[in-house]
């Protein structure tokens, strides 16, 4: 068997203390930009006008709480290295 070098080593202990971390930032990051392009989909309804006011503004603040909770975490898991 071959041994592993300082590099590999080091990239395994990194695995092995967070595992799945690069799956959790994808994931982050593609749901904060969901919310992104939602809530600039809901402002511009609110600015136009279309639609009723009410479920605008509730879809574009539940967009926006998306969006905080994303980098939220995003923010908790770098800072946890």
């Amino acid at each position: 068997m071959s041994k592993l070098n300082s590099q590999q080593y080091e990239r395994l202990r990194r695995e092995a203390k967070s595992p799945y971390r690069g799956l959790r930032i994808f994931i982050y990051m593609a749901f904060a930009g969901s919310g992104f392009i939602g809530a600039v989909i809901f402002l511009t309804r609110l600015i136009a006008g279309h639609g009723e006011l009410e479920t605008n503004l509730g879809s574009f603040a539940l967009q926006i709480g998306v969006l905080a909770l994303m980098v939220w975490l995003y923010r908790i898991d770098r800072s946890s290295k």
